[in-house]
Order: structure tokens, then C-alpha cells, then sequence
């Protein structure tokens, strides 16, 4: 069905290709998952199958790529459309109409098909994508998940032969996520759509790929083989295969319910009387942090962020650091109404400093609402805010940016200058800082970015980089991150929650807004689930996301009924009973 014959892509202006080597098949009603470290070219080897990569991308493309027999050489995107249908990482660039039936019908209207084919197709993607409540909602109201979810409806209903998509469910829900992924595999196994996906988020979608292809490195050819055997060796990995490869276990598993099957005896090893888990080893720790887990009878502590400039100081049973009378912010009672609709309802809460919070819930369930709300862009309709003292609404943005700063989903939502040195001093400027503040930031959070980069340029892990220095320009002790990982590889995830810990130690307040249970695990102190706009929990994270069946992550499913988050904790616990034992 696609089929790449010896391709190689360099754009204009550089030197190397950014793919070369690329020559393998998806046949006909096969999921073929794309997988590789961020920049080694996953989207550009996506957008040649629809014919952007060249006609819209410029650049020059050798080699031969075609689908259903269709040279993309020859057949520019519009010519392509009935055979393949893409959703790339951003899906407002994909919107043309303003409301959600009116979007999943523009792609058959398009295409000619008459009004009755229109309808049925609009009313079974409305139910398969969970989409029948909003269907006269205008796109712009919708969250971030629910634009993702349509985005993907728009190109189901044309019945194309292939579909590809770029991160698909980077914004959706582990629920919503799940429900996308059977959809694709409906077609698959039903329909025999053939899909060619790439995401980072390889938890997720690992199970259902038939074959794997990966991209080790910028410029390198791409390797092709079956889940099993690309995860034996692939940079990049789920936790299910990181614990696997910690444990030794053959063959690698590749889903929870695989792992669980091997995982007999590292429970018991876990469940040594040296090292058995409580809340207190349930909590993010550092990878460098090999201090040995509290024992059972011990009282749960809260966790304890590492310091960066002082690595010998790690207090397992720390609180947040206090560094102020005044929490950094305090919502009471507060209901925000958005469109006629109920935002968020009777939220209650404090955020002390030094704590991190993981914000979660279902797609539309208030998240990003509660954020805006924090930074001053949205008035409750009732209750009060206080982000220290101030009231953010009504606070003069030079002054508010001072006390709380945001990093929106959309990065780029921040960055309007042509280059990476304007940005940062245009920061500078905003903050009252002293010049080269930004970019000084910016060099000790991600080092190697240049001066003249154009922010449209970067990674997203880059971009995500440059917005987070820009905002701590003005040094906040509240700082709100709205989807921090989407668009980012396990590397650069690792990067983000070793700069966050580093924060968190030094007194700011950190609120997460994010349906990365894996993020949540490595990195938060706390969680607040909200549902309809309404706080249904909130506490410890190891309370809160190990009693969840959608938010708990891999190693605590595999490790049930132990109270284990994340691979680093086993293997810090594994260690340590290894350098115990060894002691004469």
C-alpha cells in the first residue's frame, strides 16, 4: 500500500538529508508504528506520503514514494487525498470550518460524495470518537484533546485506503487514547486500513503495532521488524520494556498484562523485608538519588525533590520547602462559566511552595481552565483566586508575570519574534530583567540552541525549552505548565523533569496540567483529579493514581499490589539490596 523505495529528503539550506536510506513497504491493512529519538525525521518520512514532502515543504526528495500505486513525485497532496488521509502534530493548522459536524463533513464535501454517504459517515464517526455531544460546538471552545479527537474524525470520514498521523493521542486522555487506538485497529482488522503512525508515547500504542520501524539517529536508515524485536534494542522505550530489560526478562514484554505473567519474582524480590514499598518509596526521587527505600513500618513521608547544587542533601521525608508566609496561590469556592458552559465548579485548593502538582482528569474536564484562571486570562464567575495576595484578573500583566507564569500547550502561543536572541530579549524587556537573563536560562536548561534560530525552527522539546526559559525570566514562584510533554521523546521528558526537580527544589511551585500518567508518577508530589470541572480528589500521588485503573502507570500495574511508580524506583531498590548484601 505505501511503499518507500531507497528515499532520502534534504530541505533547503542544509547540508545533510534529514532522511536517507528509507526503503520498506506497509502493505495493505497493516499498523506500522514510526519510532525514533525527536529530529531524526519521523515527521518528514509522514508528510511524504501525503505529498507535502515536496510540494508543500520544499526541499528535494529522492527516491521513490508511492501509495495505492500513486507516485507523490507526480500526484501533489490534492491529487492524493481520496487514497490518504493525515493528521499532523498540531491540529488547529488542519481546521477550516468552525464547527465540529462541519469539519468532519468538509473532506467528503470536497471529494463530491452526495449528502446521504455525507451524513451516515458524520453520524459513525461521531459515535466511534465519542464526539456526539459536541457536534454543534464550535472548534475554538473545545479542549486541546477534543480538537485531537476531531482533527481525526475529519480524515476517517473520506474512507481513505491509508491514513498517517503524527502523535496522535499526544493530547488525549489515557481513556480518550484508548479509544482512538481501537478505532485504528478497527480499520485495520475490519476495513484493512492500512496506518503508518508515529508517537512518542509508545505505551500507548506499542500492542497494537504489527511492525515496527525505527529511526536511531538523525540521517541514519531506518530499521524495520516486529514490536518485540525493535524493542530489544530501539533508544527509545515504553516502562513496560524498561523494567523488562532491568529485570532480564525473555522475551521482552510489550504489554502490562505480558509483564505482569514474568513479574512473579521481582515482586518477591521487591517485597523483601529490606526494601518493601510504602508511600514513601512511591514518590518521584531523583535518577542519581540511591538512598535506600523506608522501611513498611515507617510513616509515609511526602517526597523530597533533589537540589541540584547540593546533591548530598536528599531528605526523603522533607515537605515542600516554605519560603513565604503567603502560598504562592489559593482558589476558594471558585466557578468559572465559559460559553454558557461550567468550566469549573467549587474548586478549593492551596499550592504551597516547592510542591509539584499533577492536574488530570478526562479530556474537557477544567484543566486548562483551572491554569488560565491561576494566570489572570479567564474571571471566575464566582468564589476568589489569590496568587500571592494579588488577585491575577485584575492584577497589570508586568506586575503579574512576577508572581505566576504559564507555558501554554501550544508553546509557539508565546514566541512571536524571528529569532531565538530576540525572544529572549524581548523576555528581558517584559521582566524587567537583566539583559542576557533569557538566554542565559535558556543555555543551562537546553545548551546548543542558537542565537538565530527562528522558534518556528526547533524540536518541540526546543520550543518547550525556550517558552519555560521565557517565562522564568521573570522568576514566578508559580509556575503552570499546560501539556508540557506533548511533542517530546523519552530523552527530552527525562531533560524537562530534572529541570522541574531543580525548580521545585530552589521554592517554586509547579502545576502540571497532563494526561502523562508516566510524567505524573516520575515527577509530581500531588494530584488533583478533576472531573466536569469539579475536584473528585486530591492528594499524594501514590494515593491518588495507584487506585486508578486509567491513571495509574505501567510499573505499578505490573507490580500490583506493591505500591511501586516508576523504573527508577525499582532499580534504586534493587541496588541498594545489591550493595547491602554485598557488605561484609
Amino acid at each position: 500500500m505505501i511503499r518507500f523505495e531507497n528515499v532520502s529528503v534534504t530541505y533547503d539550506g542544509a547540508t545533510e538529508p534529514t532522511v536517507q536510506g528509507v526503503d520498506f513497504e506497509v502493505p495493505e491493512g497493516e499498523l506500522v508504528l514510526l519510532v525514533g529519538p525527536s529530529g531524526t525525521g519521523k515527521s518528514t518520512i509522514l508528510n511524504a506520503v501525503s505529498g507535502l514532502v515536496p510540494h508543500f515543504t520544499g526541499g528535494t526528495l529522492r527516491g521513490r514514494v508511492t501509495v495505492a500505486g500513486r507516485d507523490t513525485r507526480t500526484h501533489k497532496p490534492r491529487e492524493l487525498a481520496d487514497v490518504v488521509g493525515t493528521v499532523g502534530q498540531d491540529p488547529l493548522s488542519h481546521f477550516v470550518t468552525d464547527t465540529v459536524e462541519d469539519e468532519l463533513a468538509y473532506g467528503m464535501e470536497s471529494l463530491g460524495l452526495p449528502a446521504e454517504v455525507m451524513r451516515r459517515r458524520v453520524e459513525e464517526t461521531l459515535d466511534l470518537l465519542g464526539l456526539a455531544d459536541l457536534r454543534a460546538r464550535p472548534i475554538s471552545t473545545l479542549s486541546g484533546g477534543q480538537q485531537q479527537r476531531v482533527a481525526i474524525g475529519s480524515v476517517l470520514t473520506p474512507h481513505p485506503k491509508a491514513l498517517v498521523l503524527d502523535e496522535p493521542t499526544s493530547a488525549l486522555d489515557p481513556a480518550a487514547a484508548e479509544e482512538v487506538l481501537a478505532v485504528l485497529q478497527r480499520l485495520v482488522h475490519d476495513l484493512g486500513t492500512t496506518v503508518l503512525l508515529a508517537e512518542h508515547r509508545l505505551e500507548r500504542v506499542i500492542q497494537y503495532a504489527d511492525q515496527v520501524v525505527v529511526l536511531p539517529a538523525l540521517g541514519s536508515p531506518p530499521q524495520l521488524g516486529t514490536p518485540a524485536e525493535m524493542m530489544a534494542t530501539s533508544p527509545v522505550y515504553p516502562p513496560v520494556v524498561e523494567l523488562g530489560r532491568l529485570a532480564g526478562w525473555t522475551p521482552l514484554p510489550l504489554t502490562v498484562r505480558d509483564a505482569r505473567r514474568q513479574a512473579t519474582d521481582l515482586r518477591d524480590r521487591l517485597a523483601g523485608p529490606t526494601h518493601s514499598p510504602t508511600a514513601a518509596d512511591s514518590v518521584p526521587s531523583a535518577a542519581t538519588d540511591r538512598t535506600p527505600p523506608a522501611r513498611a513500618s515507617e510513616t509515609p513521608p511526602a517526597p523530597a525533590p533533589t537540589h541540584r547544587r547540593l546533591p548530598f542533601l536528599r531528605d526523603r521525608t522533607r515537605k515542600a520547602p516554605t519560603t513565604s508566609t503567603t502560598p504562592p496561590a489559593h482558589l476558594q469556592a471558585v466557578t468559572v462559566t465559559r460559553s454558557h458552559t461550567r468550566a469549573l465548579h467549587q474548586a478549593t485548593l492551596t499550592i504551597t511552595p516547592g510542591e509539584t502538582i499533577a492536574v488530570m482528569g478526562r479530556n474537557g474536564a477544567g484543566k486548562s481552565t483551572l491554569l488560565n484562571t491561576l494566570v489572570g486570562l479567564l474571571e471566575p464567575s464566582t468564589g476568589t483566586v489569590r496568587v500571592s495576595g494579588l488577585t491575577p484578573h485584575r492584577t497589570a500583566p508586568p506586575t503579574l508575570v512576577h508572581h505566576v507564569g504559564l507555558v501554554p500547550q501550544d508553546p509557539r502561543d508565546l514566541l512571536y519574534t524571528d529569532t531565538v536572541a530576540a525572544e529572549c530579549a524581548a523576555a528581558d524587556q517584559d521582566a524587567r530583567a537583566v539583559p542576557g537573563t533569557c538566554r542565559a536560562l535558556l543555555s543551562d536548561l537546553l545548551p546548543g540552541i542558537p542565537d538565530a534560530t527562528h522558534p518556528r525552527d526547533l524540536s518541540e522539546g526546543q520550543r518547550l525549552t525556550l517558552a519555560l526559559a521565557v517565562v522564568l525570566t521573570a522568576r514566578p514562584p508559580l509556575l503552570l505548565l499546560d501539556e508540557p510533554t506533548r511533542g517530546l521523546d523519552y530523552a527530552a521528558k527525562t531533560r524537562l523533569v530534572t529541570h522541574l526537580r531543580a525548580l521545585a527544589a530552589e521554592g517554586h511551585a509547579i502545576v502540571l496540567a497532563t494526561h502523562d500518567v508516566e510524567l505524573a508518577a516520575e515527577l509530581a508530589h500531588r494530584v488533583i483529579l478533576l472531573a466536569d470541572g469539579e475536584v473528585i480528589a486530591d492528594g499524594p500521588t501514590v494515593d491518588i493514581v495507584v487506585s486508578s485503573p486509567s491513571f495509574a502507570p505501567q510499573v505499578t500495574k505490573i507490580l500490583a499490589p506493591q505500591k511501586w511508580l516508576t523504573v527508577t524506583q525499582v532499580r534504586d531498590a534493587l541496588t541498594g539490596a545489591q550493595a547491602r548484601d554485598a557488605r561484609p
